[in-house]
């Protein structure tokens, strides 16, 4: 029944989702103890024993070391339909049992049958969440675009059962203040789900929400696959060596890898993916493939072919404004921010604007600085999007002596992520343990067992999977296998991380850039959510909580990377293995302010264009004309485009998980930086009294409690903007807001 509760705040959305730096997580919890045997769970534990589990491996508990791991080796593309198919039968049969009964509504025979029901499906949905993200091939895709509307339509049954919901609404207005208050919570939980899902409608009414629900998530699949379409399909291929000129030998390794693949042994490949364009746009010194690059990148999903996404995103905001009007809101935005910490559309915009102006100024000063560069080099034109990252790179040299090239020669991949296990060990007390033997679903990925240093118990699995490679969406992110929980009998989880590196050469280590060790850092603070869970119910476990707090764990871990702790122990030179410098890294932090103009305003344009589409109501939009008019009107650097360009934004239209909630990132930043001061207040960032308050009321309480309180109990007060401001290097508004 977790499933339901995913769905019920990204209905009709990707049936996998997950945290990215960019959907909540998907989890799939193992089988616990049955329930007590009463009326609903004797016939919920009958059902699980269905004949067709025998025949699809797919069905079946999970079986070996830690309480089960996923059975990647079993998984074959024709299993799946099946396999929901039957997953969801075995649901529905679990919810009549809860809903028929003839028993007083009860916490126990309603809420926690509920939470014990659709295990099979959470199960299955995994397995299948992981195809969707990095394994989606062409047979997938079929499969994908057939059952989105089926599981659309499942979510809408349960939503609609009238008889279950006058049992959650009876606990809800009876029991909710005489049972402990995490079961509280959870009753909550599930009430205002079915509620804001629609429970409450008239049958009328009901029938077109299951419709558009239906017709979205086709929209939703067909979104997605269009972008992974260019991105896999577009690439720049280089022939001659002169076309490679300013790479690095890591670039250039990698171009060669990719072309290798493509089947162009010999040339290089420059693919369609943010792994790969930011790294040519900011060190190759040929405008006019700088430019191609870029045109290809911003342009995915915008071509005026079959994979353009304009239309499909014109649909699926007015059938958004349709389904919030049904539920009795002005707007989808609406809607959407009910239950996230900034309450309402007005208040996120409020912090979006106080950060955009000194944001906009930032980046007329950081043109200028790359204007006067190109000037000297006689470049007889104005700085254009595709420069920006080259020009930037030379003013960083220029101005703090620091090069992106040489710092990336001590940015190994594999010594960072020892890195992070050793900063989780320090705030935490976790040890990671390789594993062997663990089923995994492509070579790539590798598998750690996590223990409590102090004594010795497992606490979970932790997946890695950091490379590239096609059928595998871009970005990063995090998944939630299996969730903890201690509902009936300790179960513990499984998390992974997911990144696309560039895979270079056998036997070369492979080097990132600054910019994606911090995101490195930032997926694994999602990782370590997950695995700092302690709570009984599965609903609440982990990364399980408001959209636009999510992100503030995962973005307070950047901080750790830059610590001299970090860069002395594991930021090694990979030929010499050399620590880095001292003098280096204080460069480093001297320039930390650095370009934050841009990264601020490529984001904040846009959290804005996602807000205001979502603010529009039935206004009927053109996407294309949409963004470009409201840039206009916001004095939208030209210089810039957006990080997602609307037709690419899968947050927001692959699903309904980041929509009318991109700006989150921004708001858990605003935690972020005022909780990192915390540390700072104390012994440092490594502060074992503060670790253990951050673990206390934010890591491991998951959405047992209401986060601004859980924040509240951490830092001894709300939250204070101004710290945000002195991160970015901008001067805070007077006076600067605190938000509750």
């Amino acid at each position: 029944m977790r499933r339901w509760l995913l769905l019920s705040s990204c209905l009709g959305g990707l049936l996998f989702s997950c945290v990215e730096r960019l959907p909540e997580p998907q989890v799939a919890p193992a089988l616990p103890e049955p329930l007590p045997v009463t009326s609903a769970s004797a016939s919920a534990s009958a059902s699980a024993s269905a004949p067709v589990a025998v025949n699809n491996p797919l069905l079946l508990p999970w079986t070996g070391p830690h309480g089960g791991v996923p059975p990647f080796d079993k998984v074959r593309v024709e299993l799946f339909a099946p396999a929901l198919e039957a997953a969801m039968n075995e649901q529905r049969r679990e919810i009549e049992a809860i809903a028929a009964s003839k028993e007083a509504p009860t916490f126990e025979n309603t809420i926690a049958a509920m939470e014990n029901a659709g295990r099979t499906l959470d199960r299955v949905e995994t397995l299948y969440g992981v195809w969707a993200s990095t394994m989606n091939s062409p047979e997938f895709k079929a499969i994908e675009r057939d059952m989105a509307p089926k599981l659309a339509a499942f979510a809408d049954e349960i939503a609609q059962n009238e008889r279950l919901f006058r049992r959650v609404e009876e606990v809800y207005q009876h029991d909710r203040q005489t049972i402990p208050p995490e079961q509280q919570r959870l009753v909550w939980k599930h009430y205002t789900s079915l509620v804001r899902a629609g429970a409450r409608l008239d049958a009328a009414a009901k029938k077109r929400m299951t419709e558009i629900n239906q017709r979205l998530a086709t929209l939703f699949t067909r979104f997605s696959q269009n972008v992974l379409g260019d991105e896999e399909e577009i690439a720049l291929i280089l022939e001659r060596e002169s076309d490679l000129e300013g790479l690095p030998d890591s670039v250039r390794s990698g171009a060669a890898a990719a072309a290798e693949a493509r089947g162009q042994k010999g040339k290089w490949a420059i693919n369609n993916t943010r792994s790969a364009m930011e790294p040519f746009l900011t060190y190759s010194t040929r405008d006019d493939l700088r430019q191609k690059v870029w045109t290809s990148y911003v342009n995915r999903g915008d071509g005026g072919g079959e994979r353009d996404n304009n239309k499909i995103i014109t649909e699926i905001l007015a059938l958004r404004a349709e389904r919030a009007r049904l539920l009795g809101h002005p707007t989808h935005a609406h809607w959407r921010l009910e239950n996230a910490m900034a309450r309402t559309p007005e208040r996120a915009l409020a912090l979006m604007e106080e950060v955009w102006k000194p944001a906009v100024a930032r980046v007329r000063e950081e043109v200028a600085d790359m204007q006067k560069i190109a000037d000297r080099a006689r470049v007889k034109r104005k700085i254009a999007p595709w420069d920006y990252r080259f020009y930037a790179e030379k003013v960083r040299k220029e101005r703090y002596d620091l090069d992106e090239g040489e710092v990336k020669n001590y940015l190994q991949l594999d010594r960072l992520r020892e890195g992070m296990f050793w900063v989780a060990g320090e705030l935490f007390g976790f040890v990671f343990e390789p594993v062997k033997g663990v089923p995994v679903y492509h070579p790539d990925v590798q598998v750690w067992e996590v223990k409590d240093r102090s004594s010795g118990k497992h606490v979970g699995l932790w997946y890695f999977d950091p490379y590239a490679r096609a059928g595998k969406r871009s970005g990063a992110w995090m998944n939630a296998y299996r969730a903890q929980e201690r509902f009936r009998g300790e179960v513990t989880t499984i998390v992974s991380n997911n990144s696309n590196f560039v895979k270079g050469k056998e036997g070369e280590p492979v080097l990132i850039s600054w910019s994606d060790a911090s995101t490195l850092f930032h997926e694994f603070g999602h990782a370590l959510h997950g695995l700092c869970s302690s709570v009984n119910y599965p609903s609440l476990a982990g990364t399980r909580v408001a959209r636009d707090y999510v992100e503030f764990p995962s973005q307070l871990l950047e901080h750790w990377l830059a610590t001299p702790e970090v860069l002395g122990r594991f930021a090694l030179h990979h030929k010499t293995g050399a620590a880095m410098p001292k003098a280096l890294t204080a460069r480093i932090e001297k320039a930390s302010t650095f370009n934050q103009g841009f990264q601020t305003v490529e984001y904040l344009s846009a959290a804005l264009i996602d807000m205001k589409l979502h603010l529009a109501g039935a206004t009927p939009i053109d996407p294309d004309a949409f963004e470009r008019d409201t840039l206009k009107a916001l004095g939208m650097p030209d210089e810039i485009v957006m990080r997602h360009r609307t037709p690419q934004f899968s947050h927001v239209f692959a699903g309904d998980g980041y929509s009318a909630g991109y700006y989150s990132y921004l708001w858990s930043d605003a935690l972020k930086a005022d909780a990192y001061n915390a540390f700072l207040e104390g012994k440092g960032p490594y502060d074992r009294a503060v670790a253990e308050r951050l673990r206390r009321h934010v890591f491991s309480v998951g959405d047992t409690i209401d986060p601004a309180e859980g924040y509240r109990a951490f830092r001894g007060r709300d939250v204070d903007t101004r710290a945000l401001m002195k991160q970015r290097g901008f001067s805070p508004a007077e006076p600067a807001k605190k938000r509750r």
